[in-house]
């Protein structure tokens, strides 16, 4: 079988994402016994409604979109001046997602209203379950980081939303580590992040998912506190060695609420599929945060596979795949193609 390019992993990444999260988004608060009830023995096997729609988007693909747009401006900036402080413009980003959850206003410059093409999609002005750590520290007016932690927590906000860093960053684990102590002050809330953004640099690069893995575990056992997403993940790799996906297996790894819960479900799903379904499906048939480890677990398998591994009604039915397919157009342009990013679309202010 072809490889895939490197454009398929970058679409396969941001799409397999939205639909992982699609998947989980009707079971996200549901118990492996409710789900059942609600969708037979088997579980959910396809896209069912929640939010009012089938193939809704949550947060976690909302905050990924901004994610991109933060790197996008980054890129522009550095174009423009040759410097940037990329975790500064992430920042700033989510806090454009922030005014989109009902929040206008808070902290973005001195602008009350913020600029830029993808705040203007009205698909991301609704609010699907936010996290409230990510809205508190927000609204904090305070940027949080190594330096300065806003929290102790380690929830998995802040790690379901780096995959696009993975992508295209010279020093993935330490930017996605950046990115998510912005708002998660816990040691795994942020190592989680980064270690899932080296993973998905590894695929991107054309490792295969175990090799990418191994990698990133030896280069995260040289920082402080590491020993509890190690312990995770390593956890998922000795259980994807004893078998095939089951509920029972993946709930042995916790229910993914804590950012090193929800990457070791994500890597156990992922290690284990045969092709992206089955690990799309055994991501969010689980008592826990389906829709955060079904976007991890298609983020991995769609930067492996590529964006041809998506069945294709799942992608059809998403909710803002176009828009999502555009985000991820933007950052192959800029960072494989070597285009100019478009200011129009992402200002350097």
């Amino acid at each position: 079988m072809t490889a895939p390019t490197t454009a398929s992993r970058i679409r396969g990444c941001l799409l397999g994402g939205g639909v992982g999260d699609a998947m989980g988004a009707p079971v996200e608060f549901l118990s492996l016994t409710e789900i059942r009830a609600a969708f037979g023995p088997d579980g959910l096997a396809g896209y069912a409604p929640a939010y009012g729609r089938t193939g809704a988007i949550t947060d976690d693909t909302q905050m990924t979109l901004f994610t991109a747009e933060g790197l996008l401006r980054t890129q522009a900036l550095h174009e423009e001046e040759g410097v940037a402080h990329p975790p500064s413009i992430l920042h700033r980003s989510y806090l454009r997602w922030l005014h989109t959850q009902g929040h206008p206003g808070q902290g973005i410059g001195d602008r009350k209203d913020p600029d830029g093409w993808l705040i203007t999609q009205p698909v991301l002005h609704h609010r699907r379950s936010p996290g409230n750590t990510c809205l508190a520290a927000l609204r904090s007016g305070r940027m949080g980081s190594l330096a300065e932690r806003l929290n102790d927590s380690k929830g998995c906000g802040g790690v379901m939303r780096v995959a696009p860093i993975g992508l295209v960053a010279a020093h993935p684990l330490v930017l996605g580590v950046q990115a998510a102590a912005i708002t998660h002050g816990h040691p795994s809330g942020y190592l989680a992040a980064g270690a899932f953004a080296r993973i998905i640099a590894g695929l991107h690069a054309g490792g295969g998912l175990r090799e990418s893995i191994e990698e990133t575990l030896e280069v995260l056992g040289g920082w402080p506190d590491h020993e509890e997403t190690t312990v995770a993940v390593r956890a998922a790799i000795d259980l994807a060695d004893n078998g095939p996906p089951t509920p029972d297996r993946v709930e042995q790894l916790g229910g993914g609420w804590v950012a090193e819960e929800a990457l070791a479900i994500g890597v156990y799903c992922a290690l284990t599929a045969p092709d992206f379904r089955t690990g799309i499906l055994a991501a969010v048939n689980h008592s826990g945060d389906s829709d955060s480890t079904g976007a991890i677990t298609g983020n991995l398998l769609g930067a492996l596979l590529g964006e041809e591994a998506i069945p294709s009604p799942w992608t059809d039915e998403l909710e803002a795949h176009h828009l999502i397919a555009q985000i991820a157009d933007d950052l192959i342009a800029a960072f494989v193609q070597g285009a100019s990013v478009d200011s129009g679309r992402y200002p350097t202010w």
